[in-house]
């Protein structure tokens, strides 16, 4: 539904692991979007002393941000995030967050698949899903070419999820290193444990932080996962 309370946003970007430089440029993301608009509020932190169940009360969105490392979240930190998830909280989940906690299957469960590898990055064709192009996160939103990003490969197929909704593939013909065949899921959502999550596996370099198509992905998908249509 709309409304007109402004979503309140953590912009969480804590790593422990390799730290991509492209992550300023994803926060400077969100504070342009806050500042050209009035339908939400930006925190940017690495506190992960944050997620607790009195603390995430207070956002209706949580954004992981490129979180690579095995010890972004303590056991408490991530029962919190859990819980708030169970209360309807919404996830957007950013390229290197599929890196975090990696054999923690509380974490995996939430962003949906696993992160193994991926090739050098080069350019490459995005193709929309057919049957998610009336999802009001790929309103308006078609497929790429010419893409340049890391083409994540996952350790289970997304397919074999099947609580995900895909939205975007990368085609394997136009790209090198891809593990998936001819079926390569690089974004999707889904509705768990009680709340929403959007992932997407692209972001890697700071020009799609600038882009009106990725923009406008991240921004219906903050929207989508808060139970909103509209700002």
């Amino acid at each position: 539904m709309a409304s007109t309370t402004p979503l309140n946003v953590l912009v969480f970007s804590k790593t422990t692991g390799y730290r991509h430089d492209s992550i300023p440029a994803g926060i400077r993301m969100f504070h342009k979007l806050a500042n050209d608009a009035e339908f939400f509020n930006v925190t940017a932190s690495e506190d992960a002393s944050l997620f607790t169940s009195s603390s995430l009360t207070q956002y209706h969105v949580v954004v992981l941000l490129q979180n690579i490392g095995d010890e972004i979240f303590t056991p408490p930190e991530l029962d919190a995030l859990k819980i708030w998830v169970q209360n309807g909280g919404g996830i957007v989940a950013i390229h290197g967050a599929a890196a975090a906690m990696q054999g923690n299957e509380c974490y995996t469960n939430l962003i949906g698949a696993s992160f193994d590898m991926h090739p050098d990055p080069e350019a490459g064709t995005i193709l929309p899903e057919k049957a998610s192009q009336e999802h009001q996160i790929m309103r308006c939103c078609g497929g790429r070419e010419g893409w340049k990003d890391e083409w994540y490969n996952f350790h289970t197929h997304p397919r074999e999820n099947k609580n995900l909704q895909i939205l975007l593939r990368g085609d394997p013909e136009t790209f090198s290193g891809g593990k998936h065949g001819a079926d390569h899921p690089l974004a999707w959502c889904q509705e768990v444990e009680g709340g929403r999550v959007f992932f997407t596996a692209l972001g890697h370099f700071d020009e799609a932080y600038e882009d009106s198509w990725f923009v406008g992905q991240v921004k219906r998908g903050m929207f989508w996962v808060s139970g909103r249509t509209e700002g």
